[in-house]
């Protein structure tokens, strides 16, 4: 049974990159298949012949590196002073988390503020909304809660200061929960495509996502130049450009999980047991 979900899963992505790959005539004539009698690579010769999706790419990378950084330091920094007892105010601050799960601003009072703070046309917009995921902030926290006291103890009997505790002991022994929700962050960075549809109107900005967006949904195909191209090149069809585009939009963070994947399950586990 889980080898045939697992291959059901896998079967759109097979049939996505086995469209890249094919040519408009064999899409014209099978309307179903993984992998294409002819192999040609015009789709991905066309979407890289411009550095339009260069550009892309690497303010996807910028984003989702920067978004995570950004998500990894508030969610830390405030998940460690509440997951201490002695923390002055922290029922107060721990309603107001689950408040903000419960109630949101909205998207229209979330744009009046981002552009009242000057941030349109800015990354940040895309990366201060959601800086704390109140989920993920309360899983840390349990995390760090389940810490035996006793190291603590140890610490400041050798003279760290909170900060000396969080850096040198706490996070340390972290990395497991950090790992996964470093990923759960860049996840949602790489494929967010709303936010920077609605904060960002120079499209030298836009995300990989967004181009994905333009080309997939309002076959917008001309992502290549085919003045770079030689003169008895092809257009390749735009099934196969779409497809392509989806491809090279998948594949960065999927080489991401390898490195995150034996911390991942660990983090998930040890962070979610007690509430």
């Amino acid at each position: 049974m889980l080898g045939l979900l697992g291959i059901l899963t896998v079967l759109p992505f097979l049939y996505i990159i086995g469209n890249s790959f094919a040519t408009e005539a064999e899409i014209t004539e099978r309307s179903f298949f993984l992998i294409p009698k002819v192999f040609s690579f015009s789709a991905y010769e066309y979407i890289f012949s411009s550095s339009t999706i260069f550009r892309s790419i690497g303010v996807s990378v910028f984003i989702t590196v920067a978004g995570t950084l950004v998500n990894l330091f508030f969610t830390l920094t405030m998940a460690y002073p509440l997951s201490r007892s002695d923390f002055w105010g922290r029922s107060v601050l721990m309603n107001m988390v689950i408040f903000s799960m419960l109630f949101g601003g909205g998207m229209i009072p979330t744009y009046l503020v981002i552009r009242g703070l000057g941030l349109l046309d800015s990354y940040w917009a895309l990366m201060l909304p959601g800086a704390i995921s109140a989920f993920n902030l309360i899983v840390v926290k349990n995390f760090f809660q389940q810490m035996p006291p006793g190291l603590e103890e140890a610490a400041r009997i050798d003279g760290c200061s909170d900060l000396g505790v969080l850096w040198r002991i706490v996070l340390p022994l972290s990395k497991p929960v950090i790992a996964t929700f470093a990923l759960f962050y860049a996840v949602g960075h790489w494929n967010n495509f709303f936010s920077a549809l609605l904060y960002i109107s120079d499209s030298d900005k836009w995300p990989l996502q967004v181009m994905l967006r333009q080309i997939v949904l309002l076959s917008q195909a001309s992502v290549g130049d085919m003045a770079n191209m030689d003169p008895n090149f092809v257009q390749p069809p735009e099934q196969s450009i779409k497809m392509a585009v989806i491809v090279v939009g998948t594949i960065p963070i999927l080489l991401v999980y390898p490195f995150l994947q034996k911390h991942f399950a660990k983090g998930v586990m040890l962070g979610s047991i007690k509430g």
